[in-house]
């Protein structure tokens, strides 16, 4: 991985707290071990948009493009802009531009106390999402016919393509070959979507068979929702589509201590840039009050430094957050007392310490 650049855009409500407290620790490690990075930060957000009706210019887009190796995204949405037309432009301007196909969502219960679930404990939710990224029913394709009368009728297609869908799959096998799981599970609605899921039915289990080691393992979405409850440690990989994928992950974050604990992944294996987000919004309540959780904020750059090159690196910021958690040194949400900063500077020290 040649390109260094990194650019940042704080965003929303509490994405400039989070994004400041893991900027000040992507610096610190890039200073301690001269990993040559070069944080680029972006007034990209509500702030923007409200005061001159700028998204995402488009020669910026491309500057990062040719110039960045990746983008680290705090959140978007603000209730001043309710169409949330920002939003769109810079989030889906950065995952369709980019064509970031692989929402990549690990969901690592590091507590036992986090997990909420009766008899289970933190081993026991440790499995990764391969969520569709560019495709499904997101990509806003339809209309609405008689707007505002009592006929009124309004459409989204969903769109999947054999390409996009096997993709996605390949890259779920890949993940599950290169890290020894033995299983992949696919969720779908096949059974009622006899058009576009059957696609994925199909491809999946001629996707399966070219991978020997691991069981291609085909589930209904909303049994799957059922065995991450039940029983979550029978689970290692999943694959999906854009909208289920969407709904799994936020399940998956309650696993594992909720939204301030899930960071994600936004990648086109083999190109650069990737995006990196946690997942937990903007959360505009929070907003300035010193409250918002930054341990999500920080395994997403734990994740952008592996896809950097340096997995040593997300495993000490992973172990570190693991430490916080376990020593109580957190924020309200996830048992602990302390604020945005203070937790964060408690998950600093402890990966100073450790480099």
């Amino acid at each position: 991985m040649e390109k260094r650049r990194i650019a940042v855009v704080p965003g929303d409500g509490i994405g400039p707290e989070v994004m400041r407290e893991a900027s000040d620790l992507l610096l610190a490690i890039d200073d301690k071990r001269g990993l040559g990075l070069k944080l680029w930060n972006l007034e990209l957000g509500a702030e923007r948009y409200l005061r001159d009706g700028t998204t995402m210019p488009a020669d910026l887009f491309a500057e990062i493009r040719e110039t960045c190796g990746a983008v680290l995204l705090g959140a978007l949405g603000d209730p001043r802009v309710p169409g949330n037309e920002h939003a769109r432009d810079i989030l889906f301007g950065f995952r369709f531009g980019l064509d970031l196909y692989a929402n990549i969502r690990p969901v690592r219960c590091l507590d036992d106390r986090l997990c909420p679930l009766k008899g289970r404990t933190a081993k026991d939710v440790d499995f990764t999402v391969f969520r569709e990224n560019t495709e499904g029913i997101y990509v806003n394709v339809g209309g609405q016919v008689r707007r505002g009368t009592p006929g009124e009728i309004a459409i989204n297609e969903d769109i999947n393509t054999r390409g996009g869908v096997e993709r996605i799959i390949r890259a779920a096998f890949e993940h599950a070959k290169r890290h020894g799981n033995k299983t992949v599970h696919m969720a779908d609605k096949s059974n009622a979507m006899r058009h576009a899921h059957e696609l994925w039915l199909r491809v999946f289990h001629e996707v399966a068979r070219e991978y020997p080691g691991v069981e291609g393992k085909h589930v209904y979405v909303d049994a799957l929702c059922l065995y991450m409850i039940q029983d979550p440690g029978s689970i290692e990989v999943v694959v999906t589509n854009n909208l289920f994928g969407d709904i799994v992950t936020d399940l998956g974050a309650a696993l594992q201590g909720g939204l301030g604990m899930a960071p994600s992944a936004n990648v086109h294996p083999g190109s650069t840039p990737a995006m990196f987000e946690p997942v937990h919004g903007s959360a505009p309540p929070l907003a300035g009050k010193d409250a918002a959780n930054p341990f999500a904020a920080a395994l997403t750059i734990g994740m952008m430094l592996t896809y950097l090159g340096h997995p040593e690196l997300e495993t000490i910021v992973e172990n570190a957050v693991r430490a916080c958690i376990g020593a109580v040194e957190c924020t309200r949400d996830v048992g602990g007392s302390l604020g945005t900063r203070a937790a964060a500077a408690a998950l600093k020290k402890r990966v100073m310490a450790a480099l």
